[in-house]
């Protein structure tokens, strides 16, 4: 069964930046599109992002401009870098495979001053 585990998160500034990781194992990992989701509370899980196998990607209008997901096939990584972060980022924020399988524990992001 696949296994995601991510990382990277933690408190920054409004406009800073972060870099999520994540690292996935049991998994035919370049033969997948990878995306990052978000769930802030109270409120449901929601696609970022995604890359496809071929690298081919798509940003939530939210995101765009901002955040930029990118692979490494010969690590099994897949990164979320985010740049002028907003206090509306604030969330625990997972990747997963396409189509789904079993979350990980997320990691979470908060955007405060």
């Amino acid at each position: 069964q696949v296994q995601l585990v991510e990382s990277g998160g933690g408190l920054v500034q409004p406009g800073g930046s972060l870099r999520l990781s994540c690292a996935a194992s049991r998994i035919n990992f370049s033969t997948y599109a990878m995306s990052w989701y978000r769930q802030a509370p109270g409120k449901q899980r929601e696609l970022v992002a995604t890359v496809a196998s071929a690298g081919g990607t798509y940003y939530a209008v939210s995101v765009k401009g901002r955040f930029t997901i990118s692979r490494d096939n010969t690590k099994n990584m897949v990164y979320l870098q985010m740049n002028s972060l907003k206090p509306e980022d604030t969330a625990v924020y997972y990747c997963n495979k396409l189509p789904v399988g079993p979350w990980g524990q997320g990691t979470q992001v908060t955007v405060s001053s």
